[in-house]
């Protein structure tokens, strides 16, 4: 097993302040034409309103979030490891900016944040129903990253001493040139570059560049709807197991890695695919009445098989690592967890 010490994983991402509400029925939801289980980014002639009537008419919290920063929190929180996770994105010189820092630092992330002067910590609305939830971001500071922020010494020193490397589809939005510079490092030096598909839209709408980023990708996350937009997208088919198969011998860069892709499904079983085929790990059931929300729990996935791969275990330990990090977050209202890990690996 490799020894996980500080400065092992480099993640970067959108920083984002979810203000998280539990509805009572789908007017509000049907009010903006929001649909369960969809990620969308904000439309301002449509969507901005809700941010003020969530505020001000309903029982909200605000929780640290954006898809990155929450799988950097789960795979910190999982290995308790000062310093072994370190995160990059932009963030506003505002209150919710300095709550975003404060939250993820308690949870022991380094943050790397570039602050924007002009423009406001990004948010992300979560409206919770029925144990799912519609996430609708106004990315605000995070959609300003500049790849000047990346050049500079103290990122470049930061990802030289880093061993492996994270980033989501929803980052393409922000800074795509820092984005396929990171992949780009990371193929050339040979380090593990993870990467996730996070939303239909991504697939949909920035396909030529989120191509270009897998084809630097070691290892790369979807939920079921993701991959099944991707099968549709890349003319490869309905089935998951043969879209993950065409995924996973998809143009790469770097030879020295065979490619692994995972596909989460929620309750179901977790396909994952390498040379040898695609294996179904089975999700261990959890009482309807435990399940508080399931924000965050994609995110908590990727958080917990970090954990476990960084430290060279097998998959099997790995993807057993990220269940158990998305069991406990989905028992907890956001993308939060209990006070310390008690994952026990059993062959």
């Amino acid at each position: 097993m490799a020894e996980v010490t500080a400065n092992t994983l480099v993640v970067i991402g959108n920083p984002l302040l979810d203000i998280s509400t539990e509805l009572s029925d789908e007017t509000l939801l049907n009010k903006y034409d929001l649909k369960l289980g969809n990620a969308i980014l904000a439309d301002p002639a449509k969507h901005l309103p809700l941010y003020d009537e969530l505020v001000k008419s309903y029982k909200v919290d605000y929780i640290a979030g954006g898809a990155a920063q929450n799988s950097a929190r789960a795979a910190q929180w999982m290995l308790q490891i000062p310093h072994a996770v370190h995160y990059i994105g932009c963030v506003g010189n505002d209150k919710f900016g300095a709550e975003l820092k404060v939250a993820a630092e308690a949870g022991g992330v380094t943050t790397h944040y570039l602050i924007d002067e002009k423009t406001p910590t990004g948010t992300c609305a979560v409206l919770c129903h029925q144990k799912d939830r519609a996430l609708i971001a106004n990315l605000g500071a995070a959609n300003e990253y500049k790849k000047t922020h990346f050049d500079s010494a103290e990122i470049q020193d930061l990802i030289q001493k880093a061993k492996f490397f994270y980033s989501t589809g929803f980052f393409i939005t922000a800074c795509y040139e820092a984005q396929l510079a990171l992949s780009q490092y990371a193929a050339s030096s040979n380090k593990p570059f993870l990467m996730n598909i996070s939303a239909v839209f991504v697939v949909d709408f920035f396909w030529e560049k989120l191509s270009e980023v897998l084809k630097n990708a070691d290892v790369v996350f979807a939920n079921e709807t993701e991959a099944a937009a991707l099968g549709k997208k890349a003319g490869w088919g309905e089935n998951l197991e043969e879209i993950a198969q065409k995924l996973r011998t998809f143009e790469k860069v770097n030879k020295e890695r065979e490619r692994i892709v995972i596909f989460t499904q929620g309750s179901q079983s977790t396909l994952v695919a390498t040379s040898t085929g695609v294996e179904k790990f089975p999700v261990a059931p959890l009482a309807h009445d435990l399940i508080v929300d399931t924000n965050g729990a994609g995110d908590s996935f990727v958080g917990g098989f970090l954990s476990r791969f960084m430290a060279g275990a097998s998959l099997k330990e790995s993807v057993e690592a990220g269940h158990y990090a998305a069991r406990d977050c989905i028992q907890h209202s956001g993308a939060t967890y209990s006070p310390k890990p008690n994952f026990v690996f059993t062959a």
